[in-house]
């Protein structure tokens, strides 16, 4: 399955694994993940879990084709000022056969790369913001982004109910980091 089919279909919001190995991988499959990220390859990745791999290290996409992913992550910010340069490796993605995700961190971000790029799926990261302005500056962010893309966002989230907050603004999916995410899924997990 797509990473981009991963997070759009079914009901509610989608929740993406950070996971560093083959066994934070396992467990987020049996705990009601629709996805992982890595940060590195991970040997036996595809022997442990069939779930969408999202590629979130610099490098090219070439790279995360051969870690086995299926989405790699741009960040608009490591464009700098060459705009060019985001277009070549967006275009290099989806040539691959990557969803490719954008890292947007400001309305300015975020508008760059709806002008550049027009994106299928955006990444709302916030880097170090403390929890409650992180939340507060993702929801800022999502009015500005048109009907038909995908919103994840990449914020401490501490409970389910901040989760739902999220669903409800229209966040598609969430990244968080690796532990017991039967909790912030809600639902009982499908069976493995």
């Amino acid at each position: 399955m797509r990473f981009s089919q991963a997070i759009s279909e079914g009901d509610g919001i989608s929740v993406i694994v950070d996971v560093a190995d083959a066994d934070a991988a396992r467990a987020a499959a049996s705990q009601g993940a629709e996805a992982v990220a890595i940060e590195r390859a991970i040997s036996d990745l595809r022997d442990v879990t069939e779930l969408p791999v999202l590629w979130r290290t610099s490098g090219s996409p070439s790279e995360a084709v051969l870690a086995g992913a299926d989405a790699w992550v741009i960040s608009v910010e490591a464009a700098g000022e060459d705009g060019d340069w985001l277009a070549r490796q967006h275009a290099e993605a989806l040539e691959l056969g990557l969803d490719c995700v954008v890292e947007v961190r400001s309305e300015e971000q975020l508008e760059l790369a709806l002008e550049r790029l027009d994106p299928e799926i955006l990444l709302f990261s916030l880097g170090e913001e403390d929890d409650a302005d992180a939340l507060r500056h993702a929801l800022d962010l999502l009015p500005d982004l048109p009907a038909g893309k995908l919103a994840v966002a990449e914020v401490p989230v501490s409970d389910r109910e901040q989760v739902i907050e999220l669903e409800r603004a229209g966040v598609d999916a969430v990244i968080v980091g690796a532990r017991n995410v039967a909790e912030l899924v809600g639902d009982a997990p499908p069976p493995v």
